[in-house]
């Protein structure tokens, strides 16, 4: 066991010590970033960025009720104006759930005695990376909405293939996950970034990465993510399906992972550039996505079943989005992979055309999801994978190597534009035999099927209100005729 994976268990493990205080796993995980972050602004000599009388040696020279008062008085000054602008930020609106003096003492003690040396020659960005990930991997804690799969998410960049001097967006961001796997990609092949100019150099760090995160939790833990990998890009507190996402500069590459359901409080979204306005949020930030792309412009998205079949303003959008880009790819992602929502899940890969029409010819469609293993804690997903759809998808990030259809008995298939065309512009197209509905075995975990209903009874319930409003409108003119009268024939 690594010394990152050896602290991360440590860290999790006082978990457990918590919990007798009533505090959840998320707030757990906030608590420690807060902790964490004053410990490791003291080992990287950083310290200068905190105000005097707050800094780590100042909570453990105190004990007791003192020391949570302490605590206490120093979330809210850390969060004002007197710290760096990103201190602030990852302070803002902080505050400790810890109510016990105990409990406290015994997370700085923990914290004080992990090996920090050794922490610190493999990486503290990959520590707390470890930390995230074991919290969204825990069902309870319900963070994995905040986190994509490492493997996914790499096999997303890779495909990808960032490069130095490009902008790189994710409008839903989350704890980070797509923008440090970008750098970390970016990073490797450019010697640590030591082969760019010195302006390059900057590039990188202070404006390649960029976006959006909406929860204010989430928001800090990606600060602090960001933070320990070396990227000071502006990532945002904010709406992007409110005038916020209108502001963000134009990408060259989009990679993200958007939130599954309907807009809070089952609104609109409130900027006013959709061409086709619809409280879905996923099929908004699609809107968002492809219209955010410069020309040429690469993106790859994580999107529910849904977006590929949903009718109405689902049809239009899809077809503006073979319109305007190329869609070449779409593959089928197995069941289990996501613990929060467990709805079935694709990854769309396209590319902004250089005019605004007929840009898709031809979709290829790989199925990860028939007769694959339901994924979970007892199957855990890997990059290896991932290794057959990778070969497939080829060496080009826009989809142009040359590619062989597998047939009907294989996972790799093109359907031409005519052809979705003909079916309703509906994408969501398998063609496999699914044997384990004949054997009964492997059926997906319990949640899985339970989120499956689920999905499908909120669409069922929206296309009832969809209706309803249809009926009220049509009684209302109805109403109208009547209360004006109608002249009579003599």
């Amino acid at each position: 066991m690594s010394a990152t994976s050896d602290i991360v268990q440590k860290l999790w493990s006082l978990c457990h010590v918590l919990r007798d205080d009533g505090i959840t796993y998320l707030q757990y995980v906030t608590e420690l970033t807060y902790l964490l972050f004053l410990k490791m602004m003291q080992e990287t000599g950083n310290e200068g960025q905190l105000p005097e009388g707050y800094r780590w040696g100042d909570l453990t020279n105190k004990d007791g009720v003192e020391q949570l008062t302490f605590y206490r008085a120093a979330l809210l000054h850390l969060g004002s104006e007197e710290s760096a602008q990103r201190v602030q930020a990852i302070f803002a609106n902080a505050q400790t759930a810890v109510k016990q003096p105990r409990i406290l003492k015994k997370l700085v003690q923990s914290i004080d005695e992990l090996d920090w040396y050794s922490a610190k020659e493999e990486g503290l960005g990959d520590l707390y990376e470890g930390l995230l990930e074991k919290n969204a991997s825990e069902k309870k804690s319900g963070a994995g909405q905040y986190f994509t799969p490492r493997p996914l998410i790499d096999c997303m960049v890779v495909l990808m293939q960032p490069q130095s001097g490009e902008l790189i967006q994710d409008p839903a961001a989350g704890t980070g996950g797509f923008l440090i796997s970008a750098d970390r990609y970016i990073k490797q092949r450019t010697d640590e970034l030591f082969e760019l100019s010195e302006a390059e150099q900057v590039f990188q760090r202070q404006q390649a990465f960029y976006g959006i995160e909406l929860v204010q939790d989430a928001h800090r833990l990606l600060l602090m993510n960001m933070m320990l990998h070396g990227i000071e890009g502006a990532v945002t507190l904010g709406d992007t399906l409110a005038p916020d996402g209108q502001r963000l500069a134009k990408a060259d590459v989009i990679l993200t992972n958007p939130p599954f359901g309907t807009k809070k409080g089952g609104g609109m979204p409130t900027r006013d550039d959709f061409t086709y306005p619809t409280s879905n949020k996923q099929l908004a930030f699609l809107q968002h996505i492809y219209r955010s792309l410069k020309p040429g412009g690469r993106a790859a998205v994580v999107l529910p079943d849904n977006v590929l079949f949903e009718d109405g303003q689902g049809r239009s959008i899809r077809a503006d989005l073979m319109d305007k880009c190329n869609l070449h790819t779409i593959l089928r992602l197995p069941t289990g992979i996501f613990y929060a929502q467990g709805v079935k899940t694709n990854v769309l890969f396209f590319q902004r055309g250089k005019t605004e029409k007929g840009n898709t010819q031809a979709v290829w469609i790989y199925d990860m999801r028939t007769n694959m293993p339901s994924f979970g804690k007892r199957i855990p997903l890997t990059r290896e994978h991932f290794a057959e759809f990778e070969q497939c998808y080829g060496d080009a990030p826009n989809g142009s190597s040359s590619r062989v259809d597998l047939g009907e008995e294989g996972r790799f298939r093109c359907f031409t534009r005519e052809q979705i065309a003909k079916r309703n512009e509906n994408l969501d197209i398998s063609w496999l035999r699914d044997e384990s509905l004949q054997s009964g075995d492997d059926l997906p975990e319990p949640e899985a099927i339970a989120a499956e209903i689920m999905e499908k009874l909120r669409i069922a319930t929206k296309e009832m209100e969809a209706l309803m409003v249809l009926l009220e409108g049509e009684e209302a003119a109805e109403a109208t005729s009547a209360s004006v009268g109608m002249p009579t024939l003599e």
